[in-house]
């Protein structure tokens, strides 16, 4: 008898089959809600594994403690927290690791506390093979619940920013040997690196929604990050939601130094680690919000359909033959 096993299951079928033993609909979205009699509580767990996400190529300890707990506070926010109560962090590290790459972790950890609140609760250390960094954040529920599955046909899709800047930021780091016929000019460099080093967050964006909301009745909008890529952003929101994402391809907001070609479209759509948020909203929301944040972009649509992302002219489907990033 063939014996199952998770490379061949793949992360998104394990996570399916470990939701039998939870609640009904408990891994929809990232986070999980915790209703109390005061504040509903969003608890986010998330790890970094060595030589999967990071290595000491590619970030420094103190970047990587910044992203740690950035990638958390992502997905606490595209589940619609409006503050941070704090984390609790275990580390699994070999026993060979020196003191200070713990230190210079624990710098960065509390350099993103600072920035986007909270603080560090507690946690727990083991030994081992090699170096895994999982936090668990606890955030508030704000008044607007924001859910994969809240998309409806006719809502407007968009996006707080730029996609694809950390996958190259990664690369550059990775000294990946670009072709020659691209010419990566130094801000684009920086910028990237930056994007994939120390990536940023929009504390802002749920108060924003909220001063732009065109009815006070609407509590709940479709919503998630980009930590998997733009790709995987919109075909998690249309597979929760049971409609078809559209695109617009012309519309998708790119760095103006950003490469042409099959490869960059690539990358930038199945990239990950951006952290930018994917939503949708209804059309005069939509509107209302982009004139007030000039950041977000409408990229396009939700449809009647088959659960699926297809561009608005279908020259480019070809993109979506290309494989999300997978963890196993």
């Amino acid at each position: 008898m063939h014996k199952e096993i998770l490379e061949d299951i793949g992360e998104k079928e394990l996570i399916n089959r470990l939701g039998k033993f939870m609640p009904k609909n408990q891994i929809l979205d990232d986070c999980a809600l915790i209703k109390t009699k005061n504040n509903d509580l969003l608890v986010n767990c998330d790890s970094l594994v060595e030589n999967i996400h990071f290595n000491d190529l590619t970030i420094c300890p103190r970047d990587l403690g910044w992203k740690a707990v950035v990638s958390n506070i992502s997905d606490l926010l595209s589940s619609g927290s409006k503050k941070t109560i704090g984390i609790t962090i275990s580390l699994i590290l070999p026993a060979k690791t020196e003191w200070f790459w713990v230190e210079e972790l624990y710098k960065g950890i509390n350099k993103a506390l600072k920035e986007y609140g909270g603080i560090i609760l507690g946690g727990d250390c083991s030994k081992g093979n090699q170096k895994a960094i999982s936090i668990t954040a606890f955030g508030i529920q704000g008044e607007l619940e924001l859910r994969r599955n809240a998309c409806k046909p006719g809502d407007i899709i968009l996006t707080t920013g730029i996609h694809g800047l950390s996958k190259l930021g990664f690369m550059i780091q990775s000294k990946v040997n670009f072709d020659n016929k691209f010419s990566l000019n130094e801000r684009l460099i920086i910028k990237s690196i930056e994007h994939f080093c120390r990536p940023k967050v929009y504390p802002n964006f749920l108060n924003n929604l909220l001063k732009t909301r065109s009815q006070k009745k609407i509590r709940r909008i479709g919503c998630t990050d980009s930590s998997d890529g733009l790709f995987q952003a919109l075909q998690d929101l249309a597979i929760s939601s049971k409609c078809k994402a559209i695109i617009n391809y012309e519309k998708m907001p790119k760095d103006k130094d950003w490469p042409k070609g099959d490869k960059w479209d690539e990358y930038y759509l199945f990239g990950g680690e951006d952290y930018e948020l994917v939503f949708s909203l209804p059309k005069k929301w939509a509107k209302n919000l982009s004139k007030f944040d000039k950041d977000i972009k409408e990229i396009g649509f939700f449809a009647d359909g088959s659960p699926s992302v297809e561009f608005k002219y279908n020259k480019k489907n070809k993109l979506f033959n290309n494989t999300p990033f997978k963890h196993f």
